[in-house]
């Protein structure tokens, strides 16, 4: 199995406390799916090099939110050409017959499940952060990409070839890019970033704006200006909360 460098949320790298923690935004269910941006007049040019992000950081160590934030560089998005096949993911990286869905609920489990003939999972407890619920059923869990593969794209993963576009899908090497959350509240979420949609609970939100912002930065993907004016105003409700991230390779 591949190793994931994750621990228990409360332990994570991407630290949130949340004493200060009320950020608040709106959000309705929806399918996965809005409205494509047009493809000129962004202010930051992506360029056409997979791991291309004009003014992107190299790296980040116990950022305030609102640190993060400012470093997201700026563009409007494009949804032009986007098909989630693009994205190849859940795959098996190293050949333990465990995918990328199942490296993860084993990494993220309160009570480990059981492995049986080709990692099929039983048992086990999960705690979906999201909305506070403590899940027994595998079935019951999505595995949600923080950044969405549509907002992925839409952000800068449009300039980037097949072989990032997987890595970006199957990231095991980040704490937070993929989180196991009720299936209910992932497809709720469908591509919203946080100017449309933020996780029910109060408790999460801080937690998850950092998430957001440190996931951005690992990928070098960009922020609209709406997206960006939102993450700014919310993280003033997150005063305490530190942001740590690598950029991914």
């Amino acid at each position: 199995m591949k190793a994931r460098r994750i621990v228990p949320i409360a332990a994570a790298v991407l630290v949130a406390s949340l004493a200060a923690c009320s950020p608040s935004a709106a959000g309705t269910d929806s399918s996965d799916s809005k409205p494509s941006a047009p493809a000129s007049s962004a202010s930051a040019s992506v360029g056409s090099s997979p791991s291309a992000a004009p003014g992107a950081p190299a790296g980040g160590d116990g950022l305030s939110l609102a640190e993060a934030v400012a470093k997201i560089p700026a563009a409007d998005e494009r949804r032009t050409g986007y098909k989630r096949d693009s994205f190849k993911h859940w795959i098996d990286e190293d050949d333990d017959s465990c995918s990328t869905r199942n490296e993860v609920l084993i990494a993220e489990a309160i009570k480990a499940p059981g492995q049986g003939s080709r990692c099929a999972l039983s048992g086990g407890e999960w705690p979906s952060y999201y909305d506070e619920v403590t899940v027994t059923d595998a079935k019951r869990l999505d595995i949600d990409h923080m950044v969405p593969l549509a907002e992925a794209f839409d952000s800068g993963a449009f300039a980037w070839d097949a072989d990032r576009r997987m890595r970006y899908a199957n990231d095991l090497d980040a704490q937070r890019s993929l989180v196991a959350v009720t299936a209910k509240t992932n497809r709720s979420k469908a591509d919203k970033d946080p100017s449309e949609w933020m996780p029910p609970a109060k408790s999460a939100r801080c937690t998850y704006l950092a998430d957001w912002t440190a996931t951005k930065l690992r990928w070098k993907l960009t922020a609209d200006d709406k997206e960006r004016a939102v993450l700014e105003k919310l993280s003033e409700g997150c005063s305490d909360t530190v942001v740590t991230y690598e950029v991914a390779p």
